[in-house]
């Protein structure tokens, strides 16, 4: 028994070499099996994914290491996601399969393991592949267990069917709402709130306007709001209604303006892709048109991680350097691209400046006026796990005049820079 312990150990540690690999598979496999609801873009749904995904693989792992007697508790990662899959309407059998598919990957990447540890052949593999089964079938028993007891919890009260009546209208089912008393066909502004005043603070909001509002609450510290009127809210209130003093343990995503039911569904579209933005931010109040492209690329884990690689990577070089390169980028872009008001933020003189960029340019192999888009892109979506400045927003966070990525207007100092 010893001989075996000592060769599971050698064999966990095998696919530990590999985790990140492992996960990466097992993360792109379960992406692909999408379920009938057309909903699992929930962000905390799909935030959570990642999490589940690491969690579920050192669960295999540690019961590869220590046995099936001697495995820990599923972890309740696990079962966290399990409700919020109840809550974001993917469908059981999708949960499921996803378990399925992603321990069968990781079952692969063990019986190639295995090829290297001729202690584990014959019996002892047999009971390994014995124990990982086992292993599966108590883990779909305590996650289905879970997703079901959530369901049935929503049911019961009648603020769940509020909610689910609603969760129904966004997903485009005819559904008897007049009892909502709330008009569908006039226009409409989402607003979604985090935080332990979350609904209070939406109801605040809606008493300072002439509208109509509809509030759920979803579950605990999250609301889901919209305003409804006759009139779109004119650009002063919306601006007022971004900048009101709201409470201090709550977070604010805020939609555009929409009009009759597909507008109620995008306006409160346009919140949930910006609410990550906000939350990332830790910012009070946050509006989807300032966060549009932000909300989009974020969305995109291709985008996100091929960016990073083209753009970030190659300037990101030990020490120094690559921490003053990505400063003068900073302020390059978020002075729109003037060479002398970076050198004056920065703090050096503007030639200073130009060599940087030029230096640059050779890591990149490309010039800047090429790839400037791509780059700011970068630099935003990085920016987003910083802390935040006194402005608000994250620090040396590039703004533009219209708080999205790119500058047309900063194209000719582009051209310039190289010249000075």
């Amino acid at each position: 028994m010893q001989r075996e312990q000592v060769a599971r150990a050698g064999l966990a540690e095998g696919l530990r070499a590999r985790r990140a690999e492992i996960e990466a598979a097992v993360l792109a496999r379960i992406q692909a099996i999408s379920g009938s609801s057309g909903r699992q873009r929930e962000p905390e749904y799909a935030h959570g994914l990642r999490a589940t995904v690491a969690a579920a693989v050192d669960y295999g792992l540690r019961a590869i290491e220590l046995g099936e007697d001697r495995c820990p508790p599923i972890p309740p990662v696990l079962l966290t996601q399990a409700r919020l899959a109840a809550h974001a309407d993917v469908d059981l059998h999708t949960v499921l399969r996803r378990y399925v598919a992603g321990y069968t990957l990781l079952g692969d990447y063990m019986v190639k393991e295995l090829e290297a540890h001729a202690a584990l052949q014959g019996p002892m593999m047999q009971r390994l592949l014995r124990a990982q089964a086992v292993l599966l079938e108590r883990l779909l028993v305590a996650v289905s267990e879970e997703y079901v007891r959530e369901k049935e919890k929503r049911s019961t009260s009648t603020e769940a069917r509020r909610v689910e009546r609603v969760r129904r209208l966004l997903a485009g089912e005819l559904v008897d709402a007049s009892d909502l008393g709330y008009d569908f066909h006039g226009w409409h502004l989402a607003l979604i709130a985090e935080g332990s005043e979350a609904a209070q603070a939406l109801s605040a909001a809606a008493a300072t306007l002439d509208c109509n509002p509809l509030l759920v609450r979803r579950e605990e510290g999250t609301a889901w709001a919209w305003f409804g009127a006759r009139r779109a809210l004119d650009e002063p209130s919306l601006a007022s209604l971004s900048s009101r003093e709201w409470p201090e343990r709550v977070t604010v995503a805020i939609g555009e303006p929409g009009r009759g039911y597909s507008g109620w569904r995008r306006t409160h579209e346009q919140a949930r892709a910006a609410l990550p933005v906000a939350l990332r931010w830790e910012r009070r109040c946050t509006r989807y048109r300032d966060v549009a492209l932000l909300a989009s690329m974020m969305r995109d884990d291709l985008l996100v991680s091929s960016l990073r690689e083209l753009y970030l990577a190659p300037v990101e070089t030990e020490g120094s350097v690559g921490r003053t390169a990505r400063e003068t980028l900073r302020a390059y872009f978020g002075t729109g691209r003037q060479v002398s008001s970076a050198a004056a933020a920065l703090g050096v003189d503007r030639h200073t400046v130009s060599n940087r960029l030029r230096a640059i340019e050779h890591r990149l192999g490309q010039s800047l006026d090429r790839c400037s888009w791509e780059l700011e892109a970068a630099l935003r979506l990085d920016s987003l796990a910083e802390p935040e400045g006194a402005n608000g927003l994250p620090r040396h966070f590039g703004q533009t005049r219209d708080n999205t990525v790119g500058n047309p207007d900063g194209c000719r100092e582009n051209q310039q820079h190289k010249e000075e």
